[in-house]
């Protein structure tokens, strides 16, 4: 017998199914919405169909956006000679917390990791590359996590694009070993991209 009414126990399993959300997590949410009454969970739900329907990659950078090309791409003030590599759109976000980089940006979508079958074929590197082919690009910053996985796609990138003729650096370690970029601090990632070096 569930321990709740059935729509209920529906939508505690919904949210059970959401990252870094636990058994209890799901419950609290699933009371809060309960509380709100009906209003503002179609506001909710309206909001959630509107992101799955009308977000998509960007078809430069992999970045989600709601418009292609996004806006660190269609921007004409940014530098069009560096490029930040990042494993996923939400790293964006924190380089963007300096509020010191201007330049353009580059999701993989992932970083390599054997154990879990991801080779750099499964990454967004071939438009990397193709990126480049213009010589408009003269540096790539590897800003990928600081993990096994983000150092050996570095790496990768690394060996992979100086041949390329363009200037390989990685963003410095004032990042914790084996965290992610996004809960990194603005003076943290400011540290980390001011001490980036070449690989």
């Amino acid at each position: 017998m569930p321990d709740y009414a059935a729509p209920l126990e529906r939508l505690i399993l919904q949210f059970k199914k959401l990252p870094g959300i636990g058994a209890k997590s799901a419950q609290r949410l699933a009371f809060d919405v309960l509380r709100r009454g009906p209003g503002e969970a179609r506001e909710l739900v309206d909001a959630i169909i509107e992101v799955t329907e009308h977000m998509g990659c960007c078809s430069v950078c992999n970045n989600i956006t709601d418009v292609d090309p996004c806006q660190f791409c269609s921007d004409p003030s940014r530098d069009p000679h560096v490029l930040c590599v990042v494993e996923q759109p939400q790293n964006i976000l924190s380089v963007e917390k300096t509020r010191q980089y201007r330049g353009r940006y580059h999701v993989l979508l992932g970083s390599i990791s054997p154990l879990k079958g991801i080779g750099p074929d499964q990454l967004r590197i071939k438009s990397l590359v193709d990126r480049l082919k213009d010589g408009v690009i003269t540096e790539v910053i590897a800003a990928t996590n600081p993990t096994t996985e983000g150092e050996a796609t570095a790496v990768y990138l690394a060996k992979l694009l100086k041949p390329l003729g363009v200037m390989v650096s990685r963003i410095a370690l004032g990042l914790p070993v084996g965290s992610d970029l996004e809960y990194a601090d603005e003076v943290t990632m400011l540290k980390a991209m001011e001490g980036r070096r070449a690989l």
